[in-house]
């Protein structure tokens, strides 16, 4: 016997509704029922159950005490807390059972509506100004560039684990050779098992670097293996895939906030530099570009390093509205007229 509130119990409910409740006993359960806001809603509920339960006919051909088993199995397998409810062959009996039976397959239905829902639903990670390290579902370590972004299923639900990125990330992924680790970017899919890599996207051209063990890309229907120390550099256009050879690191600055040059060209340090700290620096004299740099900036504020620059170079530095512009030095003649 379950009682709710001053008392009432849901079997004189069922009486009530079936009709068969005394005269007295009516009375009490009106009364009941205009008490309180509670008890009307309260009420209205128990009847929507009961008028439901009563269009559950149980065809005659279904043997219903070992469906009724069947049930109490599975239901005691979701919750050891189930109350057993004993089988009784009588019409008001039987009804109170249909309504319990709706009552605990309703909310069981519930809850494995809500947790594939909740399985289902699609999880974001953004980084803003700074860039940001995250760990999936999976135990996989990705970190974010600045204002890029990755989305996945929660829980990697599915025969792969499947990850949207925008902008770009660097992954240490999880080994798992039976679901395999999938990133989509740019109509590019990059495919591991367990590795480390950085994907770059930059409007139409997508970037793959591999640190550790072996990444598939493909484009187009057509695929590429890249190992440790090769990259490929693809553009929306490009009808073949071909990949180099990792020359610098300078594209893990936003992990590790360290500028290595090893005979470094100057444009491919002050490319980097521009994406890093926001900046505009310009090289006017094309004979600049190449010059070779060898020197390690960690952590440093963008005017020293082009200190560094302007001094290792003797060249100049000017700053002219939002630009930095990198050029020769002009030495004064002080020879005598």
């Amino acid at each position: 016997m379950k009682a709710n509130e001053n008392h009432m119990t849901d079997e004189l409910l069922v009486k009530y509704l079936l009709d068969e409740a005394l005269s007295a006993e009516r009375k009490t359960v009106e009364s009941w029922i205009h008490a309180s806001a509670a008890n009307r809603r309260y009420f209205n509920h128990f009847q929507l159950i009961w008028e439901t339960s009563k269009q559950q006919v149980i065809p005659p051909t279904v043997n219903t005490d070992e469906a009724w088993q069947r049930f109490t199995q599975r239901t005691r397998q979701a919750d050891n807390k189930l109350v057993v409810i004993r089988r009784i062959n009588n019409p008001f009996t039987q009804l109170r059972a249909a309504i319990i039976v709706m009552l605990s397959v309703g909310a069981l239905g519930l809850a494995y509506f809500l947790a594939d829902r909740l399985s289902n639903s699609t999880i974001l990670i953004t980084s803003s100004t700074i860039p940001k390290r995250d760990t999936l579902p999976d135990g996989s370590i990705i970190t974010l560039n600045k204002n890029s972004s990755i989305s996945y299923t929660r829980k990697f639900k599915g025969t792969i684990r499947k990850v949207d990125l925008k902008g770009e990330a660097f992954f240490s992924v999880t080994p798992d050779k039976k679901k395999p680790f999938v990133i989509s970017v740019n109509n590019t899919t990059v495919t591991v098992v367990g590795t480390s890599f950085n994907i770059k996207s930059i409007g139409e051209t997508t970037q793959v670097v591999v640190e550790t063990g072996t990444v598939q890309v493909t484009k187009n229907k057509k695929s590429i293996e890249l190992k440790p120390k090769e990259k490929l550099v693809t553009r929306s256009a490009d009808l073949a895939l071909a990949k180099e050879k990792v020359t610098d690191n300078l594209y893990q600055y936003y992990r590790t906030r360290e500028f290595p040059c090893d005979n470094t060209p100057l444009w491919k340090l002050v490319e980097v530099l521009n994406e890093a700290y926001n900046s505009n620096i310009v090289i006017e004299n094309k004979e600049l570009r190449s010059l070779p740099l060898t020197a390690t900036f960690y952590n440093e504020s963008l005017e020293k390093i082009l200190s560094v620059i302007a001094e290792t170079f003797d060249i100049s530095v000017e700053h002219k509205n939002n630009q930095i512009i990198l050029k020769k030095l002009v030495k004064k003649d002080n020879t005598p007229g």
